[in-house]
């Protein structure tokens, strides 16, 4: 990782370290140990060491695969006894300090979101605690190195092969009674997600969940979907993994068609495409994604569909930002809409325009774009075939 950012923060503020107090789940602590276990450990950085505190059971992990120069577990400070003698709250907060103290560290910076418990017990033995306003390595972490981009470009890869998966399974349909029928059932949405996790786990990705969203239920961008899935009527898919082993994720969403489209839906693909075009056009060094997310604004207004823009009250329209930034976590910076970021070579960041409206349903068309030096890349390889 780029320490550089840190360091600079840590000068500037006059802290002795940063510290971070978390299970790898939160993309801060995984980024800044790189280390993956499954309870909260201690991550404390210094301009000259990163040190590791981590229960016994994981100390010999943490030595052979985290970041840290040091790393310490629980025994090391005697948790044991100080558990018998005060309790494990106590114990805890003490272990912590003893840690901090020989770091020779009596000032720390922490995530916004950093335990008030530990917090307060260092506070109480005379550490100074402060929270980051700057998520330093929130912003940090959102500029990909080339090794970065390459494991999101190989969650992408997988997240293709499982919306292939999905779209086989939606072209072997029949349409009978406004439905879909796989065999002799009516195909669900939850057997496309089935088909789609499984997909996902042969290329060595896992997801919690995924959209696939028919007729109305796709109108509300976030809706997960549920029950029959309509013919003849849109179905967005929204697929966002992550890889199992670098646990970089991907983000993709496609819209289908199986049977008829009618010429709204056929109308408002067309529009998502080029707005999906206008705002990729808008992607280089030094852009915001304020501006990013107005190129695809100004698409869907010429065409006489109403933004968040031309009114915030909408609900019908293009009723959600363009894109957010992917990474280790699948929403983090940069930000793709009003006020977005300025955006600099390493940002990856979906471009995800689309059109809602109950009567019609969703309209959605999302790829995954690394910004280069000189304009942008587009990491996603699918097709944008409306009609299945």
């Amino acid at each position: 990782m780029d320490t550089e950012p840190l360091d600079a923060y840590l000068d500037r503020t006059g802290h002795d370290g940063y510290l971070i107090d978390a299970d790898s789940e939160d993309a801060d602590q995984r980024y800044l140990s790189g280390y993956d276990a499954p309870d909260p450990f201690l991550t404390l950085y210094t301009p000259d060491e990163l040190w590791l505190l981590v229960s016994g059971l994981e100390y010999g992990r943490a030595r052979k695969e985290s970041n840290a120069d040091v790393v310490r577990r629980y025994a090391d400070y005697d948790f044991q006894a100080l558990r018998e003698e005060h309790g494990t709250d106590e114990a805890r907060r003490r272990m912590v300090a003893a840690l901090l103290s020989e770091a020779s560290v009596d000032s720390v910076a922490a995530p916004k979101r950093f335990p008030l418990e530990t917090a307060d017990g260092l506070r109480e033995r005379g550490a100074d605690v402060e929270p980051d306003p700057e998520d330093t390595i929130t912003t940090t972490r959102a500029i990909k190195t080339d090794a970065e981009v390459e494991h999101v470009r190989a969650a992408q890869r997988a997240n293709e092969t499982a919306l292939a998966a999905a779209e086989d399974l939606l072209a072997d349909a029949e349409r009978a009674d406004g439905k879909l029928h796989y065999g002799d059932e009516v195909l669900t949405a939850e057997r496309v997600k089935e088909e789609i996790e499984v997909a996902l786990l042969r290329e060595g990705c896992a997801l919690e969940e995924t959209i696939v969203a028919g007729g109305e239920q796709g109108a509300d961008p976030h809706e997960r979907g549920s029950g029959p899935l309509p013919a003849d009527e849109p179905i967005v898919i929204d697929v966002f993994p992550r890889d199992k082993e670098t646990k970089y994720h991907a983000d993709m969403t496609r819209t289908f068609v199986v049977g008829e489209a009618v010429a709204e839906v056929r109308r408002r693909h067309e529009l998502t495409i080029e707005a999906m075009d206008a705002a990729i056009d808008a992607v280089e060094p030094g852009a915001t994604g304020e501006a990013v997310h107005d190129a695809a604004c100004d698409v869907y207004e010429a065409a006489g569909y109403e933004t968040l823009r031309s009114n915030p009250e909408a609900d019908t329209g293009f009723i959600h930002s363009t894109g957010h930034g992917v990474g280790l976590d699948v929403h983090e910076l940069p930000s793709v809409a009003p006020g977005g970021e300025e955006l600099e070579p390493g940002h990856v960041i979906t471009i995800e325009p689309g059109l809602y409206d109950p009567g019609v349903g969703g309209m959605r068309v999302e790829d995954l774009v690394v910004v280069t030096e000189d304009g942008a890349e587009n990491l996603t390889g699918y097709h944008k075939e409306l009609v299945v």
